[in-house]
């Protein structure tokens, strides 16, 4: 044994992982150089200087920028959820979805004029605002035949399920909603869930019949009924808002005023909204419920600056994603997933490898609602997404693609009000000899396909998403794939 230790400890003396042998001068015994730090050092952000190990002003303030404008960089990638539904209120209601009662109610489907994130033509949305504080527990009182309803609490985590997915599973119930930390009385007879925070988003679609939106339109405004619990005795009216044609942005800044749009998310919600870690984040940069957030010209300049790069790094994982975790069909494939990992509380390995924070920041920065139901195999009921940035070179109920604008992440704003085709509503187009459909994308339509045209803008960029409304077997199966998109000319 003594033999063998002695050829161990030479092995490692060898390869150089025994402790420094010289003694550095002002000490009395061998110091490990890996824990010394050298008067100058060449970094990223240029060269810092020590003495003895104490960085000189000049570095000090250099490293201080640095530290801010990271956290900073990570506050905006962090709280782009957030932000998300904070623009999504003010948003509604800037054109008066103000009350429980109001709703926001795309009867003749959404079109380009609405700044939404990849929203769709394709369905009929009725969008409520819920806030907890005001109302206190909020019924909402479904249809049978609603598609598939969600509610989301301020950070856009999932709160419940309505409709198809729901546990009213499409025919209809009384959900209650409770405000955080909710100590009163619970009544029977509802699906309940209490939410994390007061503001709640509440979007609910009604699938169309026979590409029409009549049956739709007539089960919300026949059906839905939204009312503070409160009032369950004597609910208001209600009113439903048409969302078609307006002009208004949901949709959350990319440049400073973005940290403006999170602190009044952080002053109105209950401090329990956010854990400590996201809650420190945003307090390394000044931001703190309670007290104002105010910063200094230098940490102005610093916010500007690190959003910036926050937004072109939000958009390189949106768009161009490094991970291999999207892909849904291989390498071989243009179409990827926007739930990085197929998770919908972005967990890595189930929670294993932690949180995917670039994953919650690819969903957000292009996409609203989330619910396990977009990523759950549920067959014939729930709803699945793939996205297309590049062209190759780079259901039981319907199909629909619908092509956006990567600047706004809304629909393309072209001639085409709805930049969308469906195999329910758009019974026109040519269909394949092999039962197949090809979709044309470009500014003018080629001949003999114009039923098959979307169009787009010449020398303007813009990605598509494919949803498929009950998906079967063969999706999940990944026996059926869309084609790549081709360049033509």
């Amino acid at each position: 044994m003594k033999g063998k230790l002695s050829l161990l400890l030479g092995g490692l003396l060898a390869s150089g992982l025994a402790v420094a042998e010289s003694t550095p001068p002002g000490f009395n015994t061998p110091i490990p150089s890996s824990i010394m730090t050298p008067d100058s050092v060449e970094t990223s952000i240029g060269r810092l200087n020590f003495f003895d190990g104490i960085p000189d002003q000049k570095t000090v303030e250099a490293v201080y920028d640095n530290l801010d404008r990271m956290r900073a960089t990570e506050a905006f990638l962090e709280m782009v959820p957030m932000a998300s539904v904070e623009a999504l209120r003010v948003g509604m209601e800037s054109i008066g979805i103000d009350a429980a009662n109001k709703v926001m109610l795309y009867d003749g489907l959404m079109d380009s004029n609405s700044l939404f994130l990849t929203g769709n033509t394709d369905t009929v949305y009725a969008i409520g605002l819920l806030n907890l504080e005001r109302d206190g527990p909020t019924v909402v009182e479904i249809p049978p035949g609603a598609g598939p309803g969600t509610v989301n609490d301020a950070y856009f985590r999932f709160v419940i399920d309505m409709g198809g997915p729901g546990p009213d599973r499409g025919k209809g119930g009384k959900y209650l909603i409770l405000p955080p930390g909710y100590e009163g009385a619970v009544p029977e007879g509802y699906f309940t869930a209490e939410s994390t925070s007061y503001i709640n988003w509440l979007p609910l679609r009604g699938l169309l019949q026979g590409g029409k939106t009549d049956a739709p339109n007539k089960m919300w405004k026949e059906g839905l009924k939204i009312y503070p619990l409160s009032q369950k005795d004597n609910p208001p009216k209600m009113e439903f808002i048409s969302g078609t044609g307006l002009v208004v942005n949901t949709i959350h800044a990319n440049d400073e005023t973005f940290f403006e749009e999170v602190n009044d998310v952080i002053q109105r919600e209950p401090l329990s909204f956010l854990d400590d870690e996201l809650r420190g984040t945003l307090g390394s940069i000044g931001m703190e419920k309670g007290k104002a957030f105010n910063p200094d010209a230098r940490m102005r300049a610093i916010l500007k600056d690190a959003v910036a790069i926050a937004n072109a790094t939000a958009r390189a994982i949106a768009f161009r994603s490094r991970s291999d975790g999207v892909k849904i069909f291989g390498d071989d494939s243009v179409w990827y997933s926007a739930f990085d990992g197929f998770n919908y509380l972005w967990l890595r390995s189930d929670g294993a490898g932690g949180r995917n924070k670039d994953a919650r920041t690819m969903f957000y920065y292009i996409a609203t609602v989330n619910t396990p139901a977009m990523v759950l195999e549920l067959p014939g009921i729930g709803s699945q997404y793939a996205l297309a940035a590049s062209d190759s070179k780079g259901a039981k109920n319907f199909w629909s693609v619908v092509v956006y604008d990567p600047q706004t992440r809304s629909m393309l704003q072209t001639n085409q009000p709805y930049p969308s085709k469906n195999d329910q509503r758009d019974r026109d187009m040519v269909v394949n000899a092999d039962g197949s459909i090809t979709l044309w994308f470009g500014p003018e339509a080629p001949k003999g396909q114009e039923a098959n045209w979307i169009q787009t803008v010449p020398n303007k960029s813009w990605f598509t998403i494919l949803r498929l409304y009950g998906p079967l077997e063969p999706w999940f199966k990944r026996e059926w794939k869309p084609g790549n998109i081709e360049l033509v000319n």
